[in-house]
């Protein structure tokens, strides 16, 4: 059997103290990923109560970090305080007007509630942040087919409206999340 020496490395002691700051700012990188990680998975399995205390275990240290605040709205959503989760994107949006995740989270919420502009709003927001941000496109284009079916029921209640027009609510209904 054939053994080989061990390799010792040696560091020069001027790049010693740079390299250990390196180390740790990117243990910590990764340690706020695994955080962000873990609360949307808390929340994907349901486990909301879980969720609210890891993310506010978090703002407490990093009360301004935006992308724990923008999952703090959506586990307050989940909890059914819709008006705490809107209050927490607007002020979001206010303070991060460039980043198109909670323009696009309080449209939804805006749409739940019916506030149709509002949510149309939110979007063109969002996306004048981020023009190829798919979420708020496909929510735009939902918000839109919803406009549609809409109009499309509204005539089909008028007598003398031709068939078509219930084809085509027929046609838009299953396209729509329900």
């Amino acid at each position: 059997m054939r053994t080989f020496p061990l390799l010792t490395f040696r560091i020069d002691r001027t790049l010693w103290v740079p390299l250990l700051v390196a180390s740790l700012a990117l243990w910590c990188a990764c340690a706020q990923a695994d955080a962000y990680d873990d609360v949307e998975r808390l929340l994907r399995n349901g486990q909301v109560e879980r969720a609210a205390q890891l993310s506010a275990t978090h703002l407490q240290k990093s009360p301004q970090d935006p992308q724990m605040r923008l999952l703090s709205s959506r586990i307050l959503d989940a909890q059914g305080r819709a008006a705490d989760a809107m209050a927490s994107l607007e002020s979001l949006t206010l303070e991060f007007p460039e980043l198109p995740e909670p323009h696009n989270n309080l449209a939804v919420l805006y749409a739940r509630q019916g506030r149709i502009q509002d949510a149309l709003d939110s979007l063109n927001q969002a996306l004048q942040a981020r023009p190829d941000y798919v979420a708020a496109l496909e929510n735009l284009g939902d918000l839109h087919l919803m406009q549609a079916l809409q109009a499309y029921q509204r005539a089909g209640r008028v007598p003398t409206a031709p068939p078509s027009v219930l084809r085509k609510a027929d046609t838009i209904a299953p396209l729509l999340p329900r």
